[in-house]
């Protein structure tokens, strides 16, 4: 029977000693949300970042707009931001409404305001092993395996999902860590026979019931980053835990897994931006 990996937990340790951090810094680090419509899931991720923000000591500025902003309301409210000395980080929660540009977006966030690390430059600085951040989700899953101090180097990783928020930069951060990883996709031939040879599977589909236990190695690690409704409006992941914990040496949980690290992972972020504004 595989440990669960208690994400809760340990997203709750990370937010304390941010929180310890923050009260060293010369003044009060600050992270501007901006939520365009009310899609309710976006509107439930928003409020759980301003709770963690009002934990770490980190203020929060709000800025709720109407789904029927236009682009370039929203682009001179990023400008606005980009020029605000008590912001150090913005946040623009996706996805957007239909007729907004999201790259458009994310590429007029100042680089050293990005605390998501959506931008191509600090993108590009990941890449190449010299990041100013770390995307939240990828890093959390990081900080998972070092806690449990489970062994990325030398390891056989297979990463399920190749999106620019999750698949992509998990990879680059296992390789950067000396495991060897290999993508899987849609358009990826007998998934299964990959899945089987993975000791750590990363999993960032959105399937429910995606990863079987015939899937997975006896003893591996499973990281299950997705997070779902089944048909009874149950939050699950894209693995079919009970049976593949039975099979796993280690797997996340689906909520209180990667979810809460997310989240601890991006007030990480503000303290590191609100550090290299001088605070």
């Amino acid at each position: 029977m595989a440990v669960r990996i208690d994400g809760k937990a340990l997203a709750a340790q990370v937010k304390e000693q941010v929180r310890r951090e923050v009260e060293t810094l010369s003044r009060q680090p600050g992270l501007a949300v901006i939520l365009v419509g009310d899609n309710p899931a976006s509107q439930v991720y928003v409020r759980g970042k301003e709770s963690d923000c009002a934990e770490c000591g980190i203020r929060s500025f709000s800025h709720r707009l109407p789904a029927q902003t236009s682009q370039k309301e929203l682009l001179e409210l990023v400008e606005q931001l980009n020029q605000d000395a008590a912001v150090d980080g913005i946040l623009c929660q996706l996805p957007l409404p239909e007729g907004l540009n999201e790259d458009q977006v994310i590429h007029a966030i100042a680089p050293d305001k990005d605390v998501d690390c959506f931008h191509p430059f600090n993108v590009g600085q990941m890449s190449i092993g010299a990041p100013t951040f770390l995307p939240c989700t990828p890093a959390g899953v990081m900080e998972m395996l070092r806690a449990y101090e489970i062994p990325v180097a030398g390891k056989r990783c297979v990463v399920l999902g190749r999106s620019n928020i999750v698949g992509k930069p998990m990879a680059m951060l296992l390789t950067q860590a000396d495991g060897t990883v290999t993508v899987c996709h849609s358009r990826t031939p007998d998934l299964a026979a990959l899945t089987r040879e993975a000791d750590i599977l990363v999993v960032a589909v959105g399937r429910v019931g995606l990863v079987t236990a015939d899937m997975v190695r006896p003893g591996a690690v499973v990281i299950d980053v997705a997070m779902n409704r089944n048909a009874d409006g149950k939050l699950c992941g894209d693995v079919v835990f009970d049976e593949v914990e039975a099979k796993a040496s280690y797997i996340t949980p689906v909520p209180g897994g990667v979810g809460p690290m997310t989240r601890a992972m991006l007030m990480r972020n503000i303290l590191t931006a609100a550090r290299n504004h001088g605070a």
